[in-house]
């Protein structure tokens, strides 16, 4: 049998993670890399365990184990239709199921699995998931792992995008778990077979379009920040020169501390390097953590004009309190739809100077929550001018960010090749972008 894989299948079938997506564009094989690593594992150990599951077993029926059949040599595997389970002249089984409701996942409640490989993901609830894979276990001593490949899109995909997408970078294993991007243009084999593919995908609409032909996981009905872009807004960290302006700008409550250390260049650009992200501290412990993780100079430090309202119970302000633990604060305005639609603009995508697509405003990979609740905050259902303060745990980062674009942060002083050449350079932002307040 002779076995032709792509680099992106090749990585999936030999990571090491213990739990694998691999996800993104249709047609980037990902069902195929599924049933090769189930055939090369059920060889290369024997009476081994493997559990494939779609949402229907009709799904199931029609694609993974028709391929399977056409697939593998009827020299070493044999499918029992009746039991729905894949045999291998070394005693190895591959059972093909199912789970239609969550009901289904206790059709499994003895079995013991050396690997669960779940298709289409997305398909499945969150519970479904955690539920199965406590079903990968045993003494055999072989690789215990769960292998999922999935679209963005279906019921499971804020979940799947949490678990998954949020928590780093591809390809690089994050406590565990490691995913995959699928792209069309990944599959070489169906790019020469049937180079006309890309062009039915392009004919789709464009939230399908952007799912199914761009792997993009930060769309969905309702989305504010449409302008959002993966690619073009988040970007690995590099060292920031010392001539750029620092600021800091946080959201503050007993419930988070949502804080961001961004870097404005001499062009006006923001750059979000650094990222605070931490529940239940009171003022005090909340300024000696802003401290610490404070190495540079910073310009100013803003924050939302609540804080300036007097406690009762000690007479003093937030912001005082602050001030008082070394973390002098300035107000930012706070009206909310003027500032999204700042934000919006910060966040659209424009031509650099080299001509390459770049934002006024970009975030480091490292800042992980703010890459992930920025794109999934939705319109309010009652003012689609505003962002929807619900979950109230997606708000918190974007609001500081809100905040910064308030504060109208000015550019860094361009450094001169000589002190004479030094230019008069300290216009402010809104001179550079007509933003409202």
């Amino acid at each position: 049998m002779e076995i032709n894989i792509t680099p992106k299948q090749k990585r999936f079938i030999e990571t090491t993670a213990s739990e694998v997506l691999f996800g993104g564009a249709a047609g980037g094989g990902k069902s195929y890399a599924q049933l090769i690593d189930a055939f090369l594992f059920a060889l290369k150990y024997p009476r081994s365990k493997q559990l494939i599951l779609r949402r229907t077993f009709p799904e199931l029926e029609k694609s993974l184990i028709r391929v399977a059949n056409e697939l593998f040599p009827r020299s070493v595997y044999k499918y029992n239709g009746g039991k729905h389970t894949g045999f291998f002249v070394n005693g190895s089984v591959i059972d093909f199921g199912y789970c239609d409701k969550e009901g289904d996942v206790y059709k499994y409640q003895s079995a013991e699995y050396d690997i669960i490989r779940f298709d289409e993901l997305t398909h499945f609830t969150e519970y479904m998931y955690t539920y199965l894979i406590s079903r990968v276990r045993g003494t055999n001593g072989y690789p215990k792992k769960v292998k999922s490949a999935t679209n963005p899109g279906g019921i499971g995909h804020a979940w799947v995008k949490s678990r998954f997408i949020d928590v780093g970078e591809p390809n690089i294993e994050h406590d565990g778990k490691m995913f995959i991007p699928a792209m069309v243009q990944d599959n070489l084999f169906l790019m020469m077979t049937d180079p006309d593919y890309v062009k039915r995908l392009e004919k789709l609409d464009e939230k399908d379009k952007q799912a199914l032909l761009y792997g993009n996981w930060d769309i969905f009905d309702g989305q504010y920040f449409t302008e959002w872009k993966r690619d073009i807004h988040v970007m690995p960290p590099f060292e920031i020169p010392k001539h750029w302006r620092r600021y800091f700008v946080m959201d503050y409550g007993l419930d988070m501390l949502a804080g961001y250390w961004i870097a404005v260049d001499t062009y006006g650009r923001a750059y979000v390097y650094r990222e605070i992200y931490e529940s239940g501290l009171i003022i005090s412990e909340a300024a000696k953590r802003i401290r610490a993780m404070t190495n540079e100079e910073v310009y100013a430090h803003i924050a939302p004009p609540d804080l300036w309202n007097r406690r009762q119970d000690t007479g003093k302000s937030a912001a005082e309190i602050f001030a008082e633990n070394g973390v002098p604060l300035i107000a930012a305005k706070n009206d909310r739809v003027q500032g999204w639609y700042n934000l919006k603009e910060w966040l659209r995508p424009c031509t650099d100077e080299q001509g390459e697509t770049i934002a006024p405003l970009r975030i480091f990979s490292n800042c992980l929550n703010l890459k992930r609740t920025l794109p999934s905050v939705a319109m309010d259902a009652k003012n689609p001018n505003d962002v929807a303060r619900e979950p109230h745990e997606l708000t918190h980062a974007p609001d500081a960010i809100r905040y910064f674009v308030a504060g109208r942060p000015s550019p860094a002083v361009a450094v001169p090749a000589t002190d004479e050449d030094a230019p008069e350079y300290d216009m402010q932002l809104e001179d550079i972008f007509n933003y409202g307040g």
